[in-house]
């Protein structure tokens, strides 16, 4: 395992199109359960886990509601074709169930150090996969978020370039509940397409 310390962040705006609108399905999300396939650093423990059920992705996190902060660890193998240069992500949306909107984390690697030091965000890789960890703190009360999670086969110039638009990209957000078991739905999104990031995150 290669575990990459000091992952940096560099800040941006979110800037998302759609295109066009699918016809929205809905379908059970899998259940939380234990994913040692994962392996995690042992520094890094979380209270839930869950199968996103879209693109071989899965979800680590702790929830404290008298803080309001949000822990996690989010774990996806990067898209096909990617070979070493792509990118994965995983957002919230404090205003929609969708990408439009959404204030995402990115993970991927660059030669070159971004230029802002983020307390708490690192990104590593380990079996073939890329493991983004992250603390976020959140408005006091909430229990419920819109995510939204996706990979790239490319980084262009030190940017990550759009997504693919097949079924498992487009459907891949979901509703996460933070405290207890994440019995969620899961809606069709729209097709979109990937013009910027609210942060990048580096593998250095």
């Amino acid at each position: 395992m290669t575990q990459h310390r000091g992952a940096t962040l560099l800040l941006a705006s979110v800037l998302l199109l759609i295109s066009s609108l699918a016809t929205t399905t809905r379908a059970a999300m899998t259940a939380a359960g234990s994913y040692t396939d994962d392996k995690l650093p042992a520094n890094r423990s979380y209270a839930h886990c869950a199968a996103l059920g879209k693109l071989g992705t899965t979800l680590h996190w702790t929830y404290d509601a008298k803080t309001a902060l949000l822990s996690l660890a989010f774990v996806a193998p990067p898209a096909p074709g990617a070979n070493g240069t792509g990118w994965v992500s995983w957002a919230l949306n404090p205003t929609g169930d969708g990408m439009k909107g959404a204030q995402a984390l990115v993970a991927f690697k660059r030669g070159k150090p971004p230029t802002y030091v983020a307390t708490d965000l690192a990104a590593d890789e380990s079996g073939g996969k890329v493991r983004l960890y992250g603390k976020l703190r959140l408005h006091q009360g909430m229990e419920v978020v819109n995510h939204i999670w996706n990979v790239g086969s490319t980084v262009t110039d030190g940017a990550p370039a759009k997504h693919a638009l097949g079924q498992e990209n487009l459907n891949a957000k979901g509703r996460l509940v933070l405290s207890g078991s994440a019995a969620s739905t899961y809606v069709s999104a729209p097709v979109l397409m990937l013009l910027g990031f609210a942060g990048f995150l580096a593998i250095a």
